[in-house]
Order: structure tokens, then sequence, then C-alpha cells
């Protein structure tokens, strides 16, 4: 197997920390773009060689071109882009601020979309690398208290979907990951955070608020085998442009593009109605 270069951001803990050791076990070079150093640094021991540390926020754009050259000063090439950090706010739509929902939209799609731009021309020049944006299945279907955190992954994949049409001719692959619940402490107290309720929506959000608070260590979703996955699709010859990851992703994504579809052919006609008659539907280079 040939030995590949990533970087993943957020590699401290869960799926970033996850794929790191399962990068490094299959002999790749991992740089581990992290906000603290010391969270990973039993990695860099482990591989001397192979794992370098590097300190990234992932909401700062101005870095992503360091953090790339960097790569490349130290490996020489990068074939694996993972955008990988990230965390949910948990409010109704009047309870968010603003400041809350620009950061998430930093988070989850300006950083990365600096951080693919940095990295696009040397995969451009060598005419390979994959790039994995770690969304969500709150990316496809969204549900009340959740609206911040899905529009910044709504906002990514659809950012996401267009690149990978961009890239393909320089033999670029774009893979978004959908998962379901894992147990990457993604739902731990200091990571999710909970909006002050209003009394308008503490009734409404009271369960969605129970179950994303009481859910951390019993999700069913194994870090480690996400994962081995993913490893063996960036080594692979294809990758999907969406994968789901886990039972309740794969079930609750396809519930979500077939009840779309049903209201698509709902409204068909009615739809339809709106074009002028006569006129033949125009013809789209996609």
């Amino acid at each position: 197997m040939t030995t590949q270069t990533w970087i993943i951001t957020g590699a401290s803990r869960g799926f970033g920390r996850a794929l790191a050791e399962s990068a490094l076990a299959a002999g790749d070079h991992v740089v581990a773009a992290v906000r603290r150093p010391e969270s990973v640094a039993d990695l860099e021991a482990r591989y001397p060689d192979n794992c370098l540390i590097a300190k990234f926020d992932a909401r700062d754009i101005a870095a992503a071109a360091d953090l790339v050259r960097d790569t490349l000063d130290r490996f020489g090439q990068l074939d694996v882009l993972v955008n990988n950090a990230g965390r949910a706010v948990v409010g109704a739509v009047e309870e968010v601020s603003d400041a809350q929902l620009r950061e998430l939209m930093d988070l989850h799609l300006f950083g990365p979309a600096a951080l693919v731009r940095a990295a696009l021309p040397t995969m451009r020049e060598r005419g390979t690398g994959t790039i994995v944006q770690m969304s969500s299945q709150g990316g496809r279907t969204s549900f009340p208290g959740v609206s911040a955190y899905s529009a910044s992954k709504f906002a990514l994949e659809g950012w996401s979907e267009a690149l990978a049409g961009e890239v393909a001719p320089f033999g670029i692959r774009v893979m978004l990951v959908e998962p379901s619940r894992f147990r990457t402490g993604f739902n731990g107290g200091d990571v999710l955070e909970f909006v002050e309720p209003s009394a308008t929506y503490r009734d409404l959000l009271a369960n969605v608020r129970a179950d994303m608070a009481g859910t951390d260590g019993r999700q069913e979703g194994d870090p480690a085998r996400a994962a081995e996955i993913i490893v063996s699709l960036a080594h692979g010859d294809a990758v999907p442009l969406r994968l789901p990851l886990g039972r309740e992703a794969v079930e609750r994504i396809s519930r979500a593009y077939r009840r779309g579809l049903d209201e698509v052919e709902q409204w068909a006609e009615t739809a339809r109605s709106a074009d002028f008659e006569g006129v033949s539907a125009s013809v789209r280079p996609i």
C-alpha cells in the first residue's frame, strides 16, 4: 500500500484521533492539526518519523497556507485532507445568537474552505488527492433545536458537492462523511453547548436537550471502525461523494431522501405550472 500523507484537523480526540491512529498504524504520515499540541504528544512519541504535530485553530483561515506548507516541508506531499474539527450548539432559532451561528459557520465552512483552497494547488500539481469533509447525518436532515449546527453542515455539503465536480478532472476526490452517533466525545459537557432555554421553547425542546445531553458514552457508533473504513477508502480506487456512517445515519438519511422525493412528486404539477406555456426546458450543461 502506497504511503500517504494526511492533514487531520481536530485530531486530539473523537474521529480525528481515531483517524490519526488508523492512518499511522497503516504506515502513513499524519499531520495532527490541533489547538492543544499536548493532547497528541503520545502519537508523536510512538511515531516520531511519521507524525507531525501542528498547533492549529480550524477557524483561523489565515493559518491554512502555513499548515499546508509545513506539511510539504516535512513530508514532501499531501494526499489526504480531513476537515474534522467541529462542535454543536443546541437551542431554538430564536435562542441562538448571531455570534454563535457565525462561530459554527467559521468552524464548519469558512475554516475548511480556506484549508481546501490552500491544499488544492499541490494536489492539482500531482494529479491526485482526497478531501474528506466530516459532515453529519445532520448535514442532510435537521430537527428542532439543532438549526445552527445543521445550517453549517448543510452549507459544507453544498459547497463540497460543487467542489467535487470542479476538481474531479484533476484527479482529486471529495468525500462527505455523514456519521450518526459515535462515541467521540461530541456530546460531552465540554464540547456540546446548550443555549439558555427561553420560556417559549423550554418545554418544546426539553426532550431534545435531554437526549443530546444524556447520550455521551452510550452512542452505538465505534470511531475506530469508522476510521478504518475511511482510511481504507482513501487508499482505494474510488470514494463515494457521500458516505453515511452507522445504521442510524443510513436509516435517517434514507427516510429524508424518500420524504423529499414524495413531497416533490406531490407538488410536481403545481411546480411545473410556474413555467411559461409552450416553452421547452432550457438545455443545461449539468
